[in-house]
């Protein structure tokens, strides 16, 4: 009983939120690993690994615990947290790595029995045997079993904070830091310097719905666009306005807006339907009405 407390004394324990974030980054880095692995595929035949995927993904967990669980006793999430595994099996008060045992017993529940409920989903999924059905009915028991065991540990981990999942409680390992955690010491200028800046940014999310941008593009546009004096006549507009007053391209099925200038009908209509005070981009006049031209712009007149 000495030897447990002073084994916890000296063990630093975990927090709560470092070992879930251990857990995620590791199904991150396997969806990542399966991700590039599936990419060299992609000039292959499809379906090619669809036959063999439990069995490749079972492979490829097989090299990740290679080189995390069974060489450094750790995950990738661990390492990258500081975080190891700790053989909590063992008497002594000292760290005590994991034992072949546990890590090979390691390997068999979390990328064995992955597999084992993926490949049989898929040999019992089609068979229609009174037997078949029956084992599948077995391993659909067994799978609700070992999911609702893993949901009273998760509440038993967020009460005690040990063993993140069931299977570090049946092998009995867990997870410890890998050196001391120093105090955090963050300064004030930096804190008020973080606090003013998101203040800002709150700010900023919060006025820049009310600001019209496009009609503010719309405004500093026409700022650099000359307004040249154009006749009201039909053939004065066909002479000079050849291209779109919004896009500068030769106008598609052009429309009018009541002032001498022309517009695609689909720049002016999605413009018009975006803001209702649309103004027109060289004269600033208000959308009356949108007509389209009564005469027909040939494109040889572009070159006249």
């Amino acid at each position: 009983m000495a030897s447990s407390i002073g084994n916890e004394k000296r063990v630093n324990p975990v927090l709560r939120i470092s070992q879930l974030d251990a857990l995620e980054l590791n199904k991150a880095l396997e969806q990542l690993v399966w991700s590039q692995f599936t990419s060299c595929f992609h000039g292959f035949k499809p379906g090619v690994l669809a036959h063999f995927e439990p069995e490749v993904k079972a492979f490829l967990c097989l090299i990740l615990w290679r080189f995390t669980v069974y060489s450094k006793n750790a995950t990738v999430g661990q390492a990258i947290l500081n975080i190891q595994y700790k053989n909590n099996l063992s008497q002594t008060e000292k760290y005590q790595p994991l034992s072949k045992h546990q890590k090979l017993w390691y390997l068999i529940f979390t990328v064995g029995g992955r597999w084992l409920e993926e490949r049989c989903y898929d040999l019992f999924s089609n068979c229609q045997q009174q037997s078949f059905c029956k084992i599948k009915s077995y391993i659909s028991f067994g799978t609700g079993l070992l999911k609702l065991c893993g949901l009273v540990n998760f509440l038993i981990f967020l009460q005690k904070g040990t063993f993140a999942t069931l299977t570090e409680r049946v092998l009995g390992i867990r997870s410890v830091f890998c050196k001391p955690q120093s105090v955090r010491q963050i300064g004030f200028e930096y804190m008020n310097r973080e606090l003013l800046w998101h203040g800002f940014a709150e700010f900023l999310i919060y006025l820049l719905p009310l600001i019209n941008v496009q009609k503010l593009k719309l405004k500093i546009s026409s700022c650099f666009l000359p307004i040249t004096g154009l006749s009201h006549t039909e053939n004065s507009l066909a002479g000079h306005c050849r291209e779109c007053s919004i896009c500068g391209e030769w106008p598609t099925m052009p429309h009018t807006i009541g002032c001498p200038h022309v517009f695609c009908y689909y720049c002016i209509k999605s413009n018009h339907l975006f803001d209702m005070y649309f103004t027109c981009p060289r004269c600033d006049s208000e959308v009356h009405t949108l007509q389209p031209l009564k005469y027909k712009i040939e494109m040889t007149e572009l070159h006249v």
